[in-house]
This record gives C-alpha cells, sequence and structure tokens, in this order.
C-alpha cells in the first residue's frame, strides 16, 4: 500500500505541479485535498506549458484517475474552463475525474465581497477569487456545497437565503448593488447539468481503492506557511496545506497514510503581504526573480524573493511529519558566486529556539547567514547526481542537514526531464 501526502514545505509557489506530474505517473489516483482556483500549479511537457487551478496534476497522465475532494470549494466557472482545457488538449476527464459531493461551491457573491474587502485598507494580499469568503459560508454553516445541486427546490431555498443576507451588506455596509437571486439560481442548476457525471462518495471512492491496493497521491495547494492554523497569521490562506488536511478533506483517515514528501524550492519566495524575515530587496533578490521567473501563475503578480530559510523549512519538516523531499529550481541559484542560507533567527539579542508564528517576533527576528560558494557553472542539462558540481552537492548537503530531511529529488528546470532522483 502507497498512500502518500505531497506538501508544499514554504510559503507555497514550491514547484508542486511538475512534482505530482513526475510522481503520478506511479500512483494510480492523484487527489486533490484543499483550497481553491487560487492556486496554479504549472508543468511543462516538452515545449508545452499547462497550468491547472483545481484539477489535479495527474490528469496528465492517461492512467491516473483524479479526485477534488471535499475540502476544495469550487469554482463552477474556474472548473469547467479548466475541463474544457483539459479536453481541448486531447485528453479525456470521462471516467478519470471524480469530485465530491461534499465540496463546497463558490458563489458570485464570494468574489464579489474578497475584491471589495480586498480593496479597503487592511489587505491580506488575496487573488480576489472567492477563496476566504466561501470557507467563512463553511464554517457558519451557510454553504452550499456540490451535494445541494442535486435537490433543485432545497438549492433555490439555500441561494434566496443567503443572497438576503449578502444583498444586504453589500447595500448598507458597501453601498453596492445587489446581486440578482434569479441568475444565480439559473446558472448553478444549469452548471449542476454539466458537472453531474463527476460528483462522487470521495470517502468511499479513496477507501475502496486503498482496500484494493491502490496507490494515492495527495496533492495540496499553496505552502504549510500559509496554512491557516500553523502559517503566519492573519498572513495565510483559508484552508490547511499541511499535511493534517489530506485526511480532512478527502475523507480518508491517518492510520492509511504511508509516508509524506515534502517540496521545497532551492530559495524562498512568498506572493502577498506578510513577514517574510530572508527578503531580498537588493539585486540578488531581483535576479532570483528573473532568473526564477517568479511571477504567479494565476494572477501574475510578482512573488517577492529571499535567500533559503532552513529554521523556516525545519519547522514546517516538523508540523508536516516530513520524511524526503522534492527540492525544485536549483538551476536559479547557478549564476551567484555566494549563497546565502539562513540557519536561525535572532530577536533582541537572543537566538530563537523555534519558529514564531506570532506577527511581532516574526517581523522583528533577524535571519543568521551561514554563506556558502556557489558553483556558476549551468546544471540544466545535469541527469546524475554524481555529474553535479561539488559546490553544488555541497549546498544540497548542507541545507538538508539544516533542514532535517532527506533531498530524493532534484529539480533543475521546468521540463519532466530535467529532473534527478538520488
Amino acid at each position: 500500500m502507497n498512500v502518500s501526502i505531497l506538501v508544499g514545505s514554504q510559503w507555497g509557489d514550491e514547484g508542486k505541479g511538475k512534482i505530482v506530474d513526475i510522481l503520478s505517473d506511479r500512483y494510480d489516483i492523484v487527489a486533490r485535498y484543499q483550497g481553491g482556483a487560487n492556486a496554479g500549479h504549472t508543468i511543462q511537457i516538452g515545449d508545452k506549458q499547462y497550468i491547472l487551478h483545481l484539477v489535479p496534476s495527474g490528469i496528465l497522465r492517461e492512467n491516473v484517475q483524479c479526485v477534488i475532494g471535499n475540502g476544495v470549494v469550487i469554482d463552477p466557472h474556474a472548473l469547467m474552463e479548466e475541463i474544457e482545457f483539459i479536453h481541448s488538449n486531447g485528453m479525456d476527464t470521462k471516467g478519470r475525474l471524480f469530485i465530491s459531493q461534499n465540496a463546497h461551491l463558490i458563489m458570485p457573491y464570494h468574489k464579489l465581497l474578497d475584491n471589495i474587502q480586498e480593496s479597503g485598507e487592511k489587505k491580506i494580499g488575496t487573488t480576489g477569487r472567492g477563496i476566504g469568503p466561501c470557507y467563512i459560508d463553511k464554517y457558519a454553516r451557510k454553504g452550499i456545497r456540490i451535494v445541494d445541486l442535486l435537490n433543485r427546490k432545497s438549492l433555490e431555498e439555500k441561494i434566496r437565503v443567503n443572497l438576503e443576507e449578502k444583498n444586504n451588506i453589500l447595500r448598507k455596509v458597501y453601498n453596492h448593488e445587489e446581486l440578482d437571486v434569479e441568475k444565480i439560481i439559473k446558472e448553478y442548476t444549469e452548471f449542476d447539468e454539466k458537472i453531474d457525471q463527476y460528483i462522487t462518495d470521495v470517502p468511499t471512492f479513496l477507501n475502496n481503492a486503498i482496500h484494493e491496493g491502490k496507490s494515492i497521491l495527495f496533492e495540496g495547494a499553496q505552502g504549510a506557511l500559509l496554512d491557516v492554523d500553523h502559517g503566519t497569521y492573519p498572513y495565510v490562506t483559508s484552508s490547511n496545506p499541511t499535511s493534517g488536511g489530506a485526511c480532512i478533506g478527502t475523507g480518508v483517515p491517518p492510520t492509511k497514510i504511508t509516508s509524506i514528501i515534502g517540496i521545497v524550492k532551492a530559495y524562498t519566495t512568498r506572493v502577498g503581504l506578510g513577514p517574510f524575515p530572508t527578503e531580498l530587496l537588493d539585486e540578488d533578490g531581483e535576479n532570483l526573480r528573473d532568473w526564477g521567473a517568479e511571477y504567479g501563475a494565476t494572477t501574475g503578480r510578482p512573488r517577492r524573493c529571499g535567500w533559503y530559510d532552513a529554521f523556516l523549512v525545519n519547522y514546517s519538516r516538523l508540523i508536516n511529519g516530513i520524511e524526503r523531499v522534492a527540492l525544485t529550481k536549483l538551476d536559479v541559484l547557478s549564476k551567484f558566486k555566494e549563497i546565502k542560507v539562513c540557519v536561525g533567527y535572532e530577536h533582541n539579542g537572543k537566538m530563537l529556539k523555534y519558529f514564531p508564528t506570532d506577527l511581532i517576533r516574526l517581523n522583528e527576528a533577524k535571519p543568521i547567514f551561514e554563506i556558502l560558494p556557489g558553483w556558476q557553472k549551468d546544471i540544466t542539462g545535469v541527469q546524475n547526481y554524481d555529474d553535479l558540481p561539488s559546490e553544488t552537492k555541497n549546498y544540497l548537503g548542507f541545507i538538508s542537514e539544516k533542514s532535517g530531511f532527506e533531498i530524493s529529488i532534484i529539480s533543475v528546470g521546468p521540463k519532466r526531464s530535467q529532473t534527478i532522483e538520488i
């Protein structure tokens, strides 16, 4: 039995799309367990690039079945556009894509409220895709789930009740025009007809698959430091990208999980607002952004860039139970003469023993760096670990030791072929 969780170990954008694509060839099922269309997973096969937001990256492997779990919030427009994109590229979803009946739906008022709130003074740096407001309704027990689409009368009643409240907020708080309830009812009724073939009892489907000896890879979105419980709150996402979220978001019990794989980038990036101790606001930061093409796959926003933070990743390893990692974008560091690695934080003259998740200490923390020599050689064509420059292997060994994990996969470029397995 092989039931693995693949988790982003920094602030997201570690390159999960490529690694899921690489690993999915060894699994029967790839299941997405949280987040929404605010995440973009990029996969490059040859010269062709695919960007997926909701459908698991395993869909590019024709023998792999893909599941969207109950922990995911689904935007009907984004989902249908993505399915059409998959079909237009010659891939089939029939019998290969399964969507949890308990997944919550993003409604038009979620996206509208998200954008209105994000345009105010207190910004979080969201993508404006309605993710947060949808999760708010979910936990307020006001959400509309995919299973609600199966009962027209119940669906209409829930939409009317929700929209009465949301229209009051739009009108009285934001002085915004009300949304048309009849238009929304019609829109989501039509969506039901399109999605009906994919709706599945996901916990039963996945647990039966495990019983039959099939292998499953769980895929999250964002990264561990954006986890609503364990991340740099409040500058976090609205769900649990950490490994524990995989069980909650799919209905597979923890006793069935056999391994947890982390993904780390060879340096650190962050999108949106929030603390970032190793952030570089100089030429080195600009070079990381340019050489690494660090722009959001979903929004195109430039990512903030900084040196690798072993202190942060060690915390991520702790809360996720990471045993081994895939390290991405190692090639981006190839032009640097010297490379810095953060090995700890100092606060008020004292070394911190543990990673702080409170904003005050994290914003005031000073990173402690160790400097390693760069290799200044092109490694994008290297196929074997032994052929890497000695400085590259020293860097890998150093961050492995400081972060407390074993590196088993190294990505030296965006293509499938630019991958080294140890």
